[in-house]
């Protein structure tokens, strides 16, 4: 498991690095799909994986609002933050613990429970999903994306 967040990581911060080469403008433009910019879908990234990791902690979430985290640095050092607890949480999964109940609270107000293998291949999905939303704006720009290619990254050695 802790190989794909790795991978996640790996390309998050090629992203984060990508970004840099744009001006703030192209960063924040509205774009269709994702969260609508560069920067918000990759601070909409990190918010979720910290949301799902309180959930599996039992701690109580954290709102975090992208008006907060509307530059690069802001973002990079959200992620960065974020890696440390996400790791913690992801070198305690096992296979015994896939199928723990994590009681999550809902928009509404409820609590609905989902597995911690389910929580935590969600977050994978999750920002794999959004990485492709970035490539595609990034030809939209003019720019090749970033590689999203699993080989070569050293992760299962």
């Amino acid at each position: 498991m802790i190989e794909f967040f790795k991978y996640n990581w790996i390309v998050r911060d090629e992203w984060l690095k990508w970004c840099s080469q744009l001006p703030e403008e192209e960063l924040l433009k509205e774009r269709i799909g994702g969260m609508n910019s560069f920067l918000h879908t990759l601070f909409h990234i990190v918010d979720v994986e910290q949301s799902w990791m309180r959930d599996i902690k039992g701690e109580k979430e954290s709102f975090y609002e992208f008006i907060n985290f509307s530059t690069l640095e802001t973002i990079k050092h959200f992620s960065e933050q974020c890696k440390i607890e996400t790791e913690k949480v992801v070198l305690n999964w096992n296979v015994e613990k896939d199928y723990e109940q994590i009681p999550c609270p809902t928009s509404n107000g409820e609590i609905e429970n989902f597995t911690y293998g389910e929580i935590l291949r969600h977050v994978i999905a999750h920002e794999i999903h959004h990485i492709g939303q970035l490539s595609i704006w990034s030809r939209e720009v003019g720019l090749v994306p970033v590689s999203a290619n699993l080989i070569r990254k050293d992760l299962f050695k």
